[in-house]
């Protein structure tokens, strides 16, 4: 769950946005049905199998519109959930019930859209050292709750943003003049607790990355043969990230070279909605 402070500072106000983009001026629909306060209930359901992760937020759009709004929840975040099952109950006001039904949805559904496939994914890495990490591939505006996602459905965090940490890619080493005076500067500028993380993508870069002293090396988009290589080269003198493409179509494939991490974009940028419902609202004495 987030914390009070993370809620109200950085959360509530990315669901305010998302409110205001849904209703500019009035809910046109549900004041034309329902013109007074009137009490009601409505049933949350799992319309699939999957990893719920979002219900903080999902029960957080309704308080926002109306704070006196009460949800039960029978799941908690990182739960298994099956099709048909009753996850939780939305009391109050019909018009708050209705007007928050879609973005609470669609958070929910994306949040555990993001858990299952990540949770789909690091299934496939028990057994083994390696760690999943997300990216920064995020829907921009929802990063906080796409990497929690991703926390919950058992995959890491990578940085959060660029003031997170130092990594040197293709372009920065290109400004630079190459992999060498990429790290050099990065040692001079960067605060001293900060590791830096470069991506190589040929053997040369490889070898310049060691001999640089970087603390992280992302073997990026390489074939098997070559990241064996480069494990050689590397020889425990780093820790080393695979990255490129990764899915849960091909990430078996990467167990065996004993690297530290694997990232994947994926995990954010494909995964598909877990397909949830609001239904049975009705009114209530």
């Amino acid at each position: 769950m987030f914390d009070p402070v993370t809620l109200k500072l950085n959360v509530d106000p990315l669901i305010l946005s998302a409110l205001r983009e849904d209703i500019s001026s009035e809910d046109v629909s549900t004041n034309s049905v329902m013109p007074e306060a009137k009490a009601g209930k409505v049933d949350l359901i799992a319309k699939e199998d999957g990893i719920i992760c979002g219900l903080q937020v999902f029960e957080r759009v309704f308080k926002l519109l109306d704070e006196s709004t009460e949800v039960k929840f029978y799941v908690k975040d990182g739960d298994k959930v099956t099709k048909g099952l009753l996850m939780g109950e939305v009391y109050g006001d019909i018009r708050t019930l209705l007007c928050g039904e879609r973005t609470a949805l669609n958070y929910l559904q994306r949040m555990s859209g993001i858990a299952t496939y990540t949770n789909q994914v690091a299934s496939l890495l028990e057994g083994c050292k390696t760690k999943l990490l997300d990216t920064r591939k995020t829907t921009p505006n929802n990063r906080i709750f796409e990497k929690y996602s991703v926390r919950i459905g058992n995959g890491n965090n990578h940085r959060y943003n660029l003031s997170d940490g130092v990594l040197l890619k293709d372009n920065h080493i290109g400004a630079a003049g190459g992999v060498k005076e990429a790290v050099a500067m990065a040692r001079a500028y960067a605060p001293f607790v900060r590791k830096i993380e470069v991506e190589v993508e040929t053997l040369d870069m490889v070898r310049d990355a060691v001999e640089a002293g970087a603390d992280i090396i992302m073997l990026d988009n390489m074939d098997h043969a070559t990241l064996e290589e480069a494990m050689k080269i590397i020889d425990g003198k780093a820790e080393v990230e695979v990255s490129g493409n990764v899915t849960k179509e091909n990430i078996a494939k990467l167990t065996d070279i004993g690297v530290d991490f694997i990232s994947s974009g994926a995990l954010t940028h494909s995964a598909p909605i877990l397909d949830i419902s609001l239904k049975n609202l009705h009114p209530i004495e």
